[in-house]
């Protein structure tokens, strides 16, 4: 057999299929087959009657009980799972491969530890032990080969819009933040006065999350700009709004999103939110502004720079170190 730093691994990047999860599993799966050859396999699965919600002890945990992609024999040589859907799968994925497949879970799993080689939170949730490995942020997929292809395919689309493009991302509700019609339309007519000042264009995109209110009141405000609001049809454009921007405003809701931003090497200007806040999010953006990479958006657009946050090669790297000393313990002597 030949050594496992020379064959083609097999990865499975398990998911629920929703995007921004999606993106962690597969942006890390593709960050180890850029350092190691490898077949990246997504797998977007769930679970039926509601049962991703429940508890990871309290899931059955049957295959009949499964949707989406087969989860079924032969195993991967890797496994890279994110979200809570995929826990079930996960804490049984050493077992049901006879320990044949190094099984990684990104964020926190809430719960044990022991079943995984390697688990890759962000570090504001401040998890710790042998076998995690905290990066700021989340994986994601972003390259500069991505960004370039990207920056290539809508060129002709985004060239025409005067300079400075201001491409600004715009999240939504989640326990800790929210975005009602008022705070949408300030928000707005604060992105247009930026706009118009620098006399450049903006470049608009939402995420599933934005409620449908406030996406409607932002458009109301900023639709007659020069620029583009992407209406979800078509090809997204959000990766090319990275590569063309020469300034970035993500709301602070989103680990995600600023992980994006923070990728590109450009200004990043951080959009507050309405709600309460939570004290990760906090940390998470406090340490964003400590190493130079973001900015809170305060009605102006400076530009600076900054060496591109690359999170996910560096956990790869971890990845792929720890996944050969297993495989070199497992050999026979």
């Amino acid at each position: 057999m030949a050594p496992a730093s020379k064959r083609l691994l097999t990865i499975w990047a398990v998911s629920d299929g929703r995007a921004g999860i999606a993106a962690q599993a597969e942006g890390l799966a593709e960050a180890v087959a850029r350092q190691r050859p490898a077949e990246v396999v997504p797998k977007h699965i769930g679970w039926r009657f509601g049962l991703g919600r429940l508890p990871t002890a309290l899931n059955p945990r049957r295959p009949a009980l499964l949707r989406g992609d087969p989860v079924s024999p032969p195993w991967p040589d890797i496994w890279i799972a994110a979200g809570r859907a995929t826990l079930p799968l996960s804490v049984r994925m050493r077992r049901r491969s006879g320990g044949r497949t190094f099984v990684v879970q990104t964020q926190d799993p809430r719960g044990d530890l022991r079943p995984f080689d390697l688990v890759v939170p962000p570090e504001h949730d401040g998890l710790a032990g042998p076998n995690v490995f905290p990066i700021l942020g989340a994986p994601n997929r972003l390259t500069a080969e991505k960004l370039a292809a990207e920056d290539a395919a809508w060129r002709d689309r985004l060239a025409a819009f005067p300079r400075p493009h201001i491409a600004a991302i715009i999240g939504g509700t989640s326990k800790a933040f929210d975005l009602p019609a008022d705070h949408a339309r300030a928000m707005a007519r604060r992105l247009r006065a930026q706009v118009e000042a620098a006399g450049g264009a903006l470049l608009l995109s939402f995420t599933r999350r934005t409620p449908a209110v406030a996406r409607a009141a932002m458009c109301a405000e900023l639709a007659d700009l020069p620029g583009l609001i992407w209406d979800d049809t078509g090809p997204n454009p959000y990766f090319a709004f990275l590569a063309t921007a020469d300034h970035i405003l993500v709301t602070e809701d989103s680990t995600n999103l600023a992980t994006d931003a923070a990728a590109t090497g450009k200004p990043v200007h951080i959009l507050p939110m309405a709600g309460p806040g939570s004290r990760k999010f906090t940390a998470f953006h406090a340490a964003l502004r400590t190493r130079g990479l973001s900015r809170p958006f305060a009605d102006a657009l400076p530009a600076w720079s900054y060496t591109p946050l690359a999170e996910t090669d560096r956990a790869a790297a971890e990845l792929l170190r720890r996944f050969d000393a297993n495989r070199a313990a497992a050999l026979p002597c």
